[in-house]
């Protein structure tokens, strides 16, 4: 038996302004889905403040209760149900889901967006907020100033509503930005990117230094990271994971708590389905699936999980090694899931921002929007920056690069001001 599609996601919205909006998810479940709703989640700019999520292998109900971060961007819930819905397996009769068919999907076409117009401050952040009220992915870019103050944008991105195929849809985007900028637009293209582009997470030469700074950031017993937190950021926050292996006789249950931020229920997930799909000896079997998920309410600042899990085999995981490489793993992307450093590139002044890729291929939710908007409010300009994907021994990674405009009125050479600009973006991105 089935449900009707209409039913699979609910989201009821609160009686007032300050009451989380209820969504509801109940459908069949499949390895990683509870990743792929976050990660929608987030992509909306909603703040999970507390989630339920419980499945017997076969068919899951899950409760997110989320409010907005910021009431900047307008919010289609009919599209985010419809995002939902789309991640979510059928419910197909009788009532058996077959992981296999929702395994591998075609990745979505890229388009080019060409955008022309007159520089100001703010002109990156206020694009790219458009664009991510529109449901567009910045899959990569490339931004350049000419010598008389003009900008050329070079956007490649992918719909999230999947319509740019349409023609409609391409010209009620160019006619947007174009009334949104007015004057300031000088003219705008949208296309079916060429083959010469089919390839767009082009990898990034990172110098040698600047890739051991950005990327060298290891757990430690004294949970130190020198180039994310730099003296002007707080210490970083405990990430305490206790594994309870007696509790139940079927299932592990791993007790966690973690100092609340932006994604952290994503980062959770994510990796407990990255480490799922990471099988090479077949002798050591991966977590096959979350079988109970609590994600407590905000309690002085940290939040509290119990995550029941089992191998694929149905039995709980007792291997010690298997066990303290998982937790130390959801340690490290729970206090570090982003890196931002400032160094210097020849003469100029160079921003990094690095965040993990899903082993499917997708970067992490809205950073280019939160890095923009942290550099718009300290009032410094972009000359130019781009998107690329840059490969460690054990992952792999997205790179931000962006070359800050010396004309500001924050002093780049100062290592105070770079501190404080490295302290803006972190807290920006980690929603404190």
């Amino acid at each position: 038996m089935g449900i009707p599609a209409d039913d699979v996601v609910l989201i009821q919205q609160g009686s007032g302004s300050n009451d989380p909006t209820v969504v509801t998810v109940n459908c069949p479940d499949k390895s990683g889905l509870g990743c792929d709703l976050c990660r929608i989640i987030l992509e909306f700019g909603l703040h999970i403040t507390r989630a339920d999520f419980q499945t017997d292998g076969k068919w899951c109900y899950i409760v997110f209760w989320v409010v907005q971060c910021s009431n900047s961007l307008r919010l289609d819930w009919d599209s985010l149900k419809d995002r939902l819905l789309s991640v979510s397996p059928p419910c197909l009769i009788p009532l058996y889901y077959d992981h296999k068919l929702n395994g591998s999907t075609a990745a979505p076409s890229v388009y080019l967006l060409k955008f022309c117009c007159v520089g100001r401050k703010g002109l990156l952040h206020d694009i790219t907020e458009v664009l991510t009220e529109l449901e567009f992915t910045i899959q990569k870019l490339k931004v350049m100033t000419t010598p008389d103050e003009k900008v050329v944008d070079l956007f490649f991105i992918t719909d999230g509503r999947e319509l740019l195929h349409t023609k409609e849809r391409r010209d009620n985007t160019c006619g947007y930005l174009c009334d949104v900028f007015k004057e300031y637009c000088i003219n705008c293209e949208l296309q079916l990117a060429g083959p010469e582009c089919e390839n767009q997470r082009t990898f990034s030469s990172l110098p040698l230094a600047v890739a051991e700074e950005l990327f060298s950031c290891e757990l430690s017993e004294k949970e130190s990271c020198t180039q994310a937190l730099r003296k002007a950021t707080p210490p970083p926050k405990k990430a305490i994971v206790t594994v309870d292996n007696l509790l139940s006789p079927a299932h592990t249950l791993l007790q966690i708590q973690c100092f609340d931020q932006k994604g952290l229920f994503y980062d959770i997930l994510r990796t407990s389905k990255d480490l799922n799909i990471q099988v090479i000896d077949p002798d050591h079997l991966g977590m096959d699936q979350v079988a109970y998920v609590r994600f407590s309410s905000n309690i002085n600042g940290y939040r509290n999980m119990d995550l029941f899990i089992r191998q694929t085999d149905g039995k709980k995981i007792v291997d010690p090694k298997l066990l303290a490489d998982f937790c130390s793993r959801l340690k490290e992307e729970m206090l570090h899931p982003l890196r931002v450093i400032i160094t210097n590139r020849g003469p100029d002044t160079e921003l990094l921002v690095a965040n993990p890729v899903e082993l499917c291929g997708r970067g992490r939710p809205r950073v280019f929007y939160d890095v923009t908007l942290a550099l718009k409010k300290l009032g410094i300009c972009i000359f130019s920056a781009e998107i690329a994907r840059h490969s460690t021994r054990d992952r792999q990674w997205e790179v931000y690069r962006f070359l800050l405009d010396e004309n500001c009125d924050v002093p780049l050479a100062s290592v105070q001001a770079r501190n404080q600009i490295v302290d803006r973006i972190r807290r920006t991105l980690m929603g404190w």
